[in-house]
């Protein structure tokens, strides 16, 4: 009779819920590491990427206020979930509470900051479209990230509600982030950061499938909701109704 080896006091073996933990966990620092990515060069590494960053800085100081909103979101996404992960639930339900300041004035910033962009001679860095349409896909991105964002705050007391659109909420993000990535592949076509922004998705499909057998209906609806996004914007963003809300929108800023 072989006898198994004995447990040391205090050793834990790996659990389902711990795994789940460094699941979100790893999430949320790949989504960081995408934003360290695409900014490096124009934010982060600016000293060393002169003309560069200087070429594809917003001349606006608004967009400085955005920005660091927008990452403060990423770091509290990633903070909260190292709590979890760490079992310091306690920090983390305190910590959630900024989201309720945080979501309402991302989405207002990210639509101020469309318009001032859209109304730039330049329009939108790295970005082919006329900027009045090219508009629609900022304000549609905002309207995504405010419903995921919103719908986890709801649902901030079920965990397997809670999770899933708190991270389709920072995957509906990337798409402005994965555009600034020093790969020329990602601007080769109008859809390629798009695709890889969903591809983010694919991970938490993954593990439904893994866990769960089925996909969760938030994952199914979420994802749904977040691809629903690009026919949308090609069927809104030529048209003259469009272009007529766009210079109203934009006319608001005096």
């Amino acid at each position: 009779m072989v006898r198994s080896a004995p447990r040391h006091r205090g050793a834990r073996l790996p659990t389902a819920k711990s795994a789940e933990r460094y699941f979100y966990l790893a999430m949320a620092c790949a989504i960081a590491a995408s934003v360290l990515l695409g900014f490096a060069r124009s934010v982060f590494l600016r000293p060393w990427f002169g003309e560069f960053a200087h070429a594809h800085a917003p001349a606006e100081p608004f967009f400085y206020v955005h920005g660091a909103f927008f990452l403060t979101w990423i770091a509290l996404f990633v903070t909260q979930a190292s709590l979890v992960t760490a079992g310091n639930t306690a920090l983390h339900r305190k910590l959630r509470a900024a989201s309720f300041v945080l979501v309402p004035a991302m989405v207002a910033l990210g639509t101020i900051g469309g318009l001032i962009a859209a109304r730039r001679p330049t329009g939108f860095f790295d970005v082919a479209d006329p900027p009045l349409q090219f508009l629609a896909k900022v304000l549609l991105d905002m309207v995504e990230f405010g419903v995921l964002a919103g719908c986890a705050i709801a649902w901030r007391r079920a965990p397997q509600v809670h999770k899933r659109p708190m991270l389709l909420a920072s995957i509906e993000l990337l798409e402005a982030v994965i555009v600034r990535w020093p790969f020329p592949f990602v601007t080769s076509g109008p859809d390629v950061a798009f695709a890889l922004k969903i591809a983010f998705v694919l991970p938490l499909v993954g593990w439904d499938v893994r866990t769960l057998g089925r996909l969760h209906p938030v994952t199914m609806w979420g994802g749904t909701f977040l691809i629903a996004a690009a026919p949308v914007y090609y069927w809104i963003s030529p048209t003259p109704a469009w272009h007529a809300f766009a210079v109203w929108a934009t006319g608001l800023l005096g």
